[in-house]
């Protein structure tokens, strides 16, 4: 059953070209402008890369991730306006299993999303210096993103209903994007408020661990805080869902 409902979660994102470019597209053409105009921050003392590509292609990553928020709290609320939730509270099926097949469809989508985003940037000049594995690596972080913030998304569809809510906390959470180490080293902003604020953002250290694979290889300094914030935010937005949606089928 899990299966099944996390091909139909799939498919009904792919049927709409609206949750599938963005996800795709967008990231890449956010790069492709910033590398052309913050390239030569590239050439700032202590800049950690020598391409401004390397630097900047681990923040599609959580661009992903944060559109497979959206699509899997906007699908799950839907489900809950047409009724299709309250039906499935008569079957056998366990609101865990529509919960996980929700979450794989759009995780799914994540990786593929990934390795359109690798492809491009190979083909562009990126190169991974933690090697092969390092790839591999980059790939699970792709999935384990998209699982974190596609439970918070669950999470925020379930307990409001509504995808109308749901694309309303999306605008809340791209701002962290841009109010952490995105674009620019930490240790380099001149901006002693900003420095702050991103060194207490979570998403720094999330693209920093990303970073660290493709810039300078396998730094267990960065890695380690980005696996513990993953880790963290997936058990608490898949145990926050799953509450919302053992409280949703009581409803129904």
């Amino acid at each position: 059953m899990t299966s099944d409902l996390a091909r139909r979660a799939l498919l009904r994102t792919l049927r709409q070209p609206a949750n599938v470019v963005p996800v795709i597209f967008f990231p890449m053409l956010l790069v492709a402008i910033n590398s052309a105009g913050l390239d030569a921050a590239s050439e700032l003392p202590g800049f950690p890369a020598d391409s401004y590509l390397d630097f900047i292609i681990a923040v599609p990553f959580i661009q992903g991730g944060l559109f497979a928020m959206l699509n899997a709290g906007t699908d799950l609320a839907t489900d809950i306006e047409s009724g299709f939730l309250r039906r499935l509270a008569l079957t056998p099926v366990r609101g865990t299993s529509l919960l996980l097949g929700q979450v794989a469809g759009v995780v799914a989508l994540s990786l593929v999303a990934a390795v359109v985003y690798l492809t491009v940037g190979f083909i562009a000049g990126v190169t991974v210096a933690a090697g092969p594995a390092g790839v591999v690596a980059l790939l699970v972080f792709a999935v384990a993103i998209g699982l974190m913030f596609s439970s918070i998304g669950a999470f925020v569809g379930l307990r409001s209903g509504s995808p109308q809510t749901v694309q309303g906390f999306f605008p809340l959470f791209f701002v962290l994007l841009f109010l952490s180490s995105a674009n620019l080293p930490r240790d380099l902003m001149e901006q002693d408020w900003f420095a702050t604020v991103a060194g207490l953002n979570p998403v720094s250290y999330l693209i920093e661990g990303i970073r660290s694979l493709v810039v300078t290889g396998w730094d267990p300094a960065a890695l380690w805080p980005a696996i513990a914030i993953l880790v963290v935010g997936t058990l608490v937005g898949g145990a926050a869902a799953a509450h919302a949606m053992r409280t949703n089928l009581v409803r129904t």
